[in-house]
């Protein structure tokens, strides 16, 4: 079976948890999944139900430097130094073990912040494992990703709470 690579992006809500709903399909398939969550710390409610499932592996997101549009020039530092060390461990284990699927949560945004190395996960995709499937979420997908995709989906927001002023709530939102 040929792998394949999946972008889920856009503006609307539905990025991360079309490729949460693939992790858990793989995961009912005995398939090993490898997830990694760029931008957002372990406080999601998906986590604790990922954890619970046989093959799954979730690389922890210890650290959040909040709004990137907030953090200072030494939080940009400091953020790109632990994001590039997050791909970095993330790419190696999945090409070092026998992973079916690997979700990059959020990876286009630490590419579009130069958060991290865009040619690095380029390079990754273009010469990863042959079976390993690979999910990219996050919005504003450079050509070069989009050219690498067999998949894109975009997410268009029609009408969202938070324009009405309704902030992120716990199991809904994150």
């Amino acid at each position: 079976m040929e792998s394949c690579v999946h972008i889920y992006c856009g503006d609307g809500k539905g990025k991360t948890t079309a490729a949460i709903g693939l992790a858990v399909r793989a995961s009912g398939c005995n398939k090993k999944v490898l997830i990694a969550r760029f931008l957002k710390t372990d406080h999601s409610g998906e986590v604790l139900a990922l954890q619970s499932l046989s093959g799954i592996t979730l690389m922890p997101c210890e650290k959040s430097f909040g709004f990137f549009t907030n953090m200072t020039d030494e939080q940009k530092k400091e953020a790109r130094v632990y994001y590039s060390g997050l791909l970095d461990c993330v790419l190696e284990k999945a090409a070092k073990e026998p992973f079916d699927l690997l979700v990059l949560d959020e990876i286009m945004a630490v590419c579009n912040y130069g958060l991290v190395d865009e040619e690095k996960v380029l390079q990754f995709i273009s010469g990863r494992p042959e079976k390993l499937e690979v999910v990219l979420t996050g919005r504003n997908p450079s050509d070069q990703l989009l050219n690498q995709a067999d998949y894109v989906s975009e997410i268009k927001k029609i009408r969202h709470p938070y324009d009405r002023g309704i902030y992120a709530r716990r199991g809904i939102e994150y």
